[in-house]
């Protein structure tokens, strides 16, 4: 059953870029933004990454923490955050465990070929983990201010 807004977010435990692992138990106290994306270094991907980065300030400001999530592996993300310069942690789910418990690995179709992938997906997190925001199947253009806007609204 896919999750919906006002769900508590399953708990995971990922490693992340740079070795360190990435738990929602140590983000409670503050509001999270989990991003799901495809793949690293591909073109929609690299814009979204970026358009969070740019705003990295801000949500910091707003308390938040940004978290993107792909089943991209550890290395690949390692090599990601230094082309780009990115400041937030991404984090590796290779076995898709919680992808599939957020309900964002599905099946996908291009070209009448059908494939299991990320969907492209945001979540909002209250202070105790709690789901308050989700935005399926993101266009990328003004998402991360999108973002930014819900995060700096909840308390």
């Amino acid at each position: 059953m896919p999750l919906v807004t006002g769900d508590q977010a399953p708990d995971f435990d990922l490693p992340g870029a740079g070795g360190d692992a990435v738990r929602l138990g140590d983000l409670v106290g503050s509001k999270v933004v989990l991003y799901f994306y495809p793949k690293d270094d591909t073109s929609g991907c690299t814009l979204e990454a970026q358009g969070f980065n740019a705003l990295t300030e801000a949500f910091s400001a707003a308390d938040t923490i940004v978290i993107g999530v792909s089943p991209d592996s550890v290395k690949s993300h390692d090599k990601f955050r230094a082309k780009y310069e990115l400041t937030f942690p991404l984090a590796s789910d290779e076995s898709k465990t919680m992808l599939e418990a957020y309900g964002v690995w599905v099946e996908k179709s291009m070209y009448g070929r059908k494939y299991m992938g990320v969907e492209r997906t945001t979540m909002l997190l209250d202070r105790t983990g709690r789901i308050v925001r989700i935005w399926p199947k993101v266009k990328v253009p003004g998402h991360a201010e999108d973002v930014l806007a819900a995060a700096r609204a909840q308390t």
